[in-house]
């Protein structure tokens, strides 16, 4: 069964979507007032026991969707809700989503996350949570030593699928699905749906509701983009040219670790507030890292993909792609950290001279062609003496957009500090 979008008007509320008096009480004191176009399609099926699956882009409110329902349902049925996410920070954003609205209706949570130790979460589960939000490696590791038992499970969440799948997470998946009742209600959300998604879980879900707000790989209309066509080692240099063009939180994603490491202590050299995020940082430096950018004590923050979905934080004004993501999907989630719930945004990438398929495949996702701007004048190296760009990197990027396009832009200059208007090519 599916549900096609449809326009979201003024008038529209949490009213009329089968939601109790009491929990509109707690949404309103929360200013959640009006919905998105997921949660207004997604919540009556969900509070009605239905499976569901949602398709809408970053920044749409997916963790109320299917956490008003769930809340709802827990208070009149018997059993417990679990969630299960592919990052701890994600699952720390749903806890505290859920919390918030859970915890005046009496409703107890419980995180379990790797990187954490395990006799907190143990105490936890002993308190007999109602709702339990999970990577699915650390649940696993529950289960095998007998902390937790899913048959209980009333209500099951998927939430970012099509990362799960990505990581590898989908035997693991598979052994907690297994592990729970069939009969259940279960809930999958995602920015993306391939084909192998609907393929591993249509069959373990009964009659789902499909509701798809906007096309796989659909991101905002408020967030504007634009690429640089730019040699490895310049990359640094207009990194700092960005950074003196633009005043805002600025959110950098790099490739690797390693490389985010090397992105970090060049931008701490020029001076801006920045923390670091991924993989080799512990879970204590990752919360103090995304909580001194939420709080504006950085004013910067890098990161892997790892965040690319863990992150939310509202009036982000730059992501800025410093290296291309190894997987296109990835663009969509990364520059939907910006332009979230209703905001504008900017969206800045680096592309090397050989990456021309790698543009091509983001741009097919995404459905448009995103503007090459042409390379200002660039601050000098802090070790060598040269300043403006080189001119094998401007016949490089001529190269690239004859390619690309078969048209050579005018190279422009930006003045005043303002950002010049990216050029489409067509």
């Amino acid at each position: 069964m599916n549900s096609s979008a449809t326009p979201q008007t003024s008038e529209q509320t949490f009213h009329g979507l089968g939601i109790a008096p009491k929990v509109l009480q707690i949404l309103e004191t929360l200013r959640f007032r009006v919905p998105t176009p997921i949660q207004h399609q997604a919540i009556p099926s969900g509070i009605e026991g239905k499976d569901v699956i949602g398709v809408a882009q970053t920044g749409t409110g997916k963790t109320l969707a299917f956490g008003i329902p769930m809340l709802q349902r827990l208070l009149a049925i018997e059993g417990r809700g679990l969630v299960l996410l592919p990052t701890r920070e994600l699952a720390l954003q749903v806890d505290e989503t859920l919390a918030k609205i859970g915890r005046p209706l009496g409703l107890r949570t419980a995180v379990l996350i790797g990187g954490a130790p395990m006799g907190p979460q143990v105490a936890s589960l002993r308190r007999d949570p109602h709702i339990v939000i999970a990577t699915p490696g650390r649940l696993l590791d529950h289960m095998e030593q007998k902390t937790i038992r899913l048959d209980h499970v009333a209500i099951l969440v998927l939430d970012e699928a099509d990362r799960m799948l990505d990581m590898g997470f989908w035997t693991q998946v598979r052994r907690i699905i297994a592990a729970a009742p069939k009969n259940r209600q279960t809930m999958l959300f995602s920015a993306t749906l391939s084909r192998e998604i609907m393929a591993l879980v249509t069959g373990h879900m009964k009659l789902p509701v499909r509701i798809e707000v906007a096309p796989s790989g659909t991101i905002s209309g408020r967030v504007t983009q634009e690429f640089f066509v730019v040699r490895k080692e310049e990359k640094m240099r207009l990194l700092e040219k960005i950074l003196g063009d633009y005043t805002g939180s600025t959110l950098v994603f790099s490739r690797t670790k390693h490389g985010a490491k090397r992105i970090t202590r060049g931008v701490s050299a020029m001076g801006h507030r920045v923390a670091e995020i991924h993989g080799n940082r512990s879970l204590s430096q990752r919360r103090d890292a995304l909580e001194g950018f939420k709080t504006g004590r950085y004013r910067v923050l890098v990161a892997t993909d790892i965040a690319s979905r863990g992150i939310d934080v509202k009036d982000i004004e730059l992501v800025l792609n410093y290296d291309l993501p190894m997987d296109s999907t990835d663009y969509v989630h990364r520059i939907g950290r910006t332009a979230r719930a209703g905001a504008a945004g900017h969206a800045i990438s680096f592309a090397e001279p050989n990456q021309k398929r790698e543009v091509r495949d983001i741009e097919r996702l995404i459905r448009k062609t995103v503007p090459i701007s042409a390379l200002p004048s660039l601050p000098p190296p802090r070790a060598l003496a040269q300043s403006a760009p080189s001119s094998a990197g401007r016949r490089e990027q001529h190269s690239f957009q004859r390619r690309r396009t078969g048209f050579v832009p005018r190279f422009h200059q930006r003045r005043g500090g303002r950002r010049p208007h990216a050029r489409s090519h067509r």
